[in-house]
């Protein structure tokens, strides 16, 4: 802890937060430099004396913060050393949480968790759920900041703090220290209140702009070692988000990749946005004719071809529609080192959108590349994807004004996400080629998703990049499909991607455990104490032959944030295509699929041929239901009607 004129209040609040601490194994190494406050040496020795972990040396020159921190790091002989700012606060379980995991992972070298902020009034404000190490992330913003607690051998491997980063000296060691190790760690809980004053960094960005600098020629110096040149800029208005522009170093063929059927003034305003404002050298459109009847959109690929015939090529895939299988299509068709898959309802913004892709396609460790789409009013439509939003996976921050940074600047920032929309994505060839492309599986839902997990799986990392935007002319208000085959088909790709990516519904590492599964906006989980004071089943006989609720069961649940429902239903004649679970008021809460295996269920009724494939399974927030809430399941048939089967009444108590 390096300590200079520290108000007298807040200089012990921090020393006092260390004492308070659950786990006792620690030693407080302070640095003074050189204080001019006459307080700050008597309370040091105070408590110096008090307890013999509280290690103090006095500077007698004033070297500033970088400095005072290599200083205090002299004084310690721990494994680990934890970064405590002396006008900040730990919470009492801090250390405990820290080597809590360092005994289930003890080959973690860098640990953070999530922090929020303590204000004059002394109320807890600003609450940072962060995501797991997300490298490139951390590229745009010092995300990971307190708590942070880092190997000591590493620390003193790569020299300390270095003088001339002042301000940014954090930022700049952790980006040295990512470079001896990937076993980082993030606790998904608040350790540490960081304090906000007139001369605190958290008090807002002009109480040191100086900062701001270093954290450029810090991220400069990062780049510049790692052997990936290019220039550092800041994101304008947003003081400590930050840009890396990549210096292109072969300007490859990219090739890009439009499916389409009729609607040809759509793809006509699409060919025009890309062919009329890209500056990119080498680029080759391929558009893929999925069975279009129009003679308008047939003249305009005759257009285009005619305008554009070293550029523009245009094939014809008569197939029933299937996204995954129109791209793997066009893909055999194309010549590019680059595939970007681009919607045809798109229009291009920006002259270098591909040159600002392909700076991060061509990076070694980067998969897929994705874009900040826009629609035409300039509400977010797509800022990244999320996984476990929804029935599989949503857009992060959809229908976000045009002015909103996001959560904590997610959206103004570059940054690591799970999974980017296919309707603008670029990747490698090779990157393509090494997944397989994308599941033919999956027609309609989530084929992108699984691409880019299957990247992720890889090894590769996704991304996503705000300066690239485009108009995306979706409709607001698009659904899935309702008919029953399509509602059939739908739930079944739910049904595949959520049992193939399980753990990413549980845990999307680029997303926090804190944040709401209910919505894309980032807000927060409601915790509550809920009682399940019934489960019935009363169902028609003539329409279902027999159901089951097997969680939850009746009983009282404390700190919970949602509610699991796993069952399952059988149809007399007819199939189940989903279940849909109904409030209070007749709202449909959710509709999910029916189609998870139930092996016991096929052993019960074997004469039935559904029986195998006939589970639910599906968790519901809190912040979705009434405090007292009777909850109706309703099973949806095949022939488009419905049959209730059972009633859940709980009361969720704040």
């Amino acid at each position: 802890m390096p300590v200079y004129n520290t108000p007298e209040t807040f200089l012990r609040e921090a020393i006092q937060s260390v004492l308070d601490q659950v786990y006792t194994n620690w030693e407080l190494c302070i640095a003074d430099d050189a204080s001019t406050a006459s307080h700050v040496k008597q309370i040091l020795e105070e408590y110096q004396q008090q307890d013999s972990r509280i290690k103090v040396v006095f500077r007698t020159k004033n070297g500033h913060i970088s400095v005072t921190s290599n200083s205090a790091l002299e004084l310690a002989t721990g494994e680990f050393i934890g970064l405590l700012d002396h006008d900040d606060v730990l919470t009492p379980d801090a250390l405990y949480e820290v080597v809590s995991l360092l005994n289930q992972n003890p080959v973690a070298d860098m640990i953070y968790s999530d922090e929020d902020k303590l204000n004059e009034k002394g109320e807890l404000t600003g609450h940072f759920f962060k995501p797991d190490w997300c490298p490139d992330s951390f590229l745009s913003r010092m995300y990971t900041c307190h708590f942070g607690v880092y190997r000591r051998e590493i620390i003193n491997q790569i020299g300390g703090f270095r003088t001339g980063y002042e301000g940014s000296q954090d930022y700049d060691l952790v980006l040295r220290f990512t470079e001896k190790t990937d076993k980082i760690f993030h606790i998904p809980k608040i350790l540490y209140h960081w304090r906000i004053h007139s001369s605190s960094a958290a008090g807002g960005t002009e109480a040191k702009p100086y900062a701001y600098e270093a954290a450029k020629r810090a991220l400069k110096d990062a780049i510049d070692r790692r052997g990936e040149p290019g220039i550092v800029k800041d994101v304008p208005i947003y003081l400590g988000h930050y840009q890396i522009r990549y210096k292109i170093l072969d300007y490859k063929r990219v090739s890009i990749i439009i499916p389409t059927k009729d609607l040809g003034k759509i793809l006509n305003r699409c060919l025009e946005s890309i062919f009329t404002l890209s500056i990119y050298p080498d680029y080759e459109v391929i558009v893929i004719d999925n069975g279009s009847t129009e003679s308008a959109t047939q003249d305009i690929l005759e257009k285009w071809q005619e305008k554009e015939p070293n550029r523009f090529r245009y094939y014809a895939l008569d197939i029933p529609f299937n996204f995954s299988k129109i791209n793997n299509y066009a893909v055999s068709k194309a010549t590019g080192d680059y595939l970007l898959f681009l919607n045809n309802d798109t229009e291009v913004i920006h002259p270098d959108w591909i040159d600002a892709m392909v700076e991060q396609a061509q990076r070694p460790s980067i998969g897929a590349v994705g874009a900040l789409l826009r629609y035409p009013d300039k509400i977010v439509q797509h800022a990244g994807v999320v996984v476990g939003i929804g029935h599989f996976a949503a857009h992060s921050h959809r229908m976000a004004s045009e002015t909103d940074p996001g959560y904590y600047g997610q959206i103004i920032s570059i940054s690591n996400y799970s999974a980017v929309t296919a309707a603008c994505l670029m990747c490698r060839r090779e990157i393509f080629t090494q997944v397989g492309g994308f599941d033919e599986q999956l027609a309609v839902a989530y084929n992108d998703v699984d691409f880019c997990l299957k990247i992720v799986e890889q090894g590769y990392r996704n991304i996503y990049l705000p300066h690239v935007v485009l108009y995306h002319y979706e409709s607001k208000s698009r659904g899935y499909d309702t008919t029953p085959d399509k509602l059939q088909r739908f739930m079944q790709e739910v049904t595949i991607t959520r049992q193939k990516w399980q753990r990413y519904v549980d845990h999307d590492p680029c997303y926090n455990p804190n944040l709401t599964l209910s919505a894309s906006d980032y807000s927060l989980r409601q915790f509550s104490e809920v009682e399940i004071s019934k489960i019935a089943l009363d169902f028609d006989h003539n329409k279902l032959q027999d159901c089951s609720i097997d969680q939850p069961e009746i009983g009282i649940y404390y700190g919970i944030s949602q509610i699991c429902f796993k069952g399952w239903v059988l149809g007399q004649q007819e199939k189940i295509t989903a279940v849909q679970i109904i409030g209070n008021y007749g709202q449909v809460i959710k509709e999910i699929p029916t189609n998870f295996p139930r092996a016991d269920v096929h052993l019960l009724h074997p004469e039935n041929l559904n029986s195998e494939f006939c589970g639910f399974c599906e968790t519901i927030e809190l912040r979705n239901l009434s405090e007292a809430t009777e909850l109706l399941f309703q099973a949806v048939l095949n022939n488009e009607t419905y049959a209730k089967f059972a009633k859940v009444k709980l009361e969720i108590n704040h």
